[in-house]
């Protein structure tokens, strides 16, 4: 399974290729066809991108962390 883009996307993309010259338009050409068939070894998957927060910590403690890591400056600079 791979990327599928919207047409409006797909324009966007084209309009930049248009203008390639011949030449690296049919390297273009032969990539895209070898990629044709070829299935990905390790597939994307959604999840790997997202998780939840794991920690031994209960919520309290990390509530306590977040508060003891700020810095309160309440020296005011003069311009």
């Amino acid at each position: 399974m791979g990327l599928a883009i919207t047409n409006k996307t797909f324009d966007k993309y084209f309009g930049f290729l248009r203008r390639l010259d011949n030449n690296s338009k049919k390297r273009l050409i032969v990539k895209l066809t070898e990629s044709i068939g070829n299935e990905c070894k390790d597939p994307f998957k959604l999840k790997s991108i997202y998780g939840a927060w794991e920690d031994n910590k209960d919520s309290d403690e990390i509530i306590a962390e977040i508060r003891n890591s700020r810095i309160n400056n309440h020296d005011i600079e003069e311009f």
